[in-house]
């Protein structure tokens, strides 16, 4: 049972978030959900329940989700291993077949549902749904093959504003329609926020990951980077700060800040409420990108 005090200290924290709580009001947050977060029950209740809490107040949020685990687990039951090349999945037809039903099938209705018990109201999205994401077949200089994996063309977030503006939450899983040839393509998760981000002018996207942030000495986990400027990020590649796994989530980060969204969190997903802490507090939870 609360005390007195426990309710003053309550009362105080909700006093506390309310200049943040208004500048987030009317705004677009795009949240990139995945990793640890998604698969831990109590991590994953902790996120909804952010999300709905903020969607409440009046903040528009975006959930864009991939689904690796679950993806793992339908093609270990059919038998198929899940082969990787330069980190993105190699989909084939089969496993886009794949991919396709997990993702935009029972991860996203899956979401939808913990919305819904949380008190939230979510619609779920496929990224081919009113050619919201719109791809063609990856390619890069040295002619790598991934299969059916696309790289976005175009973004058209009618689909999703329509959504937002009836006050939804809109459960965005990351499969395109391909515009070169006829097939739906796979996409990174983290690509597909970052530009959905900037098609619908968010505020700010957040990319849920399960480390710490970017750290200055990878073996220590105090040295996070809180907040980094845009131009300040070459040098830190250079200097291999910035490397591996590290750098196509930065890349992300920084594309979405260039082309107008104010704010890029790469957060650490494994904190309970670290959405919260993120947003509504100055403390912060990972490494924000201005």
């Amino acid at each position: 049972m609360d005390t007195q005090l426990d309710a003053e200290l309550r009362a105080n924290i909700l006093v506390e978030a309310l200049p943040y709580i208004q500048e987030y009001y009317g705004q677009t947050v795009v949240v990139k959900y995945g990793g640890n977060a998604m698969i831990n029950e109590e991590l994953k209740d902790a996120v909804i329940h952010d999300l709905v809490l903020l969607n409440l107040v009046g903040v528009k949020v975006v959930i864009v989700h991939g689904g690796g685990p679950e993806i793992n687990e339908m093609l270990g039951k059919i038998g198929k291993e899940s082969k990787f090349v330069n980190g993105l999945r190699y989909t084939d037809r089969e496993t886009m077949d794949i991919v396709q039903m997990v993702l935009c099938g029972k991860v996203n209705k899956d979401l939808v549902t913990l919305i819904e018990k949380a008190g939230g109201r979510g619609i779920g999205l496929g990224g081919m749904d009113g050619g919201l994401f719109q791809a063609k077949r990856l390619t890069d200089r040295s002619g790598t093959d991934y299969g059916y994996v696309g790289d976005i063309m175009d973004v058209d977030p009618a689909p999703v504003i329509d959504v937002l503006q009836q006050g939804y939450i809109p459960v965005v899983s990351t499969v395109a329609q391909g515009i070169d040839d006829e097939t739906n393509y796979n996409i990174n998760a983290d690509t597909a926020a970052s530009k959905l981000a900037v098609a619908l002018g968010a505020k700010k996207l957040i990319l849920l990951t399960d480390v710490r942030g970017l750290m200055q000495d990878i073996n220590d986990p105090d040295s996070v980077i809180h907040r980094l400027k845009v131009s300040e990020v070459p040098k830190l590649v250079r200097d291999g700060i910035i490397k591996g796994g590290m750098i196509p989530k930065v890349d992300c980060c920084v594309e979405a800040v260039r082309k107008g969204v104010e704010r890029a969190t790469i957060l650490d997903g494994r904190v309970k409420h670290s959405i919260l802490i993120e947003l509504l507090s100055k403390v912060g939870a990972g490494t924000m990108f201005q």
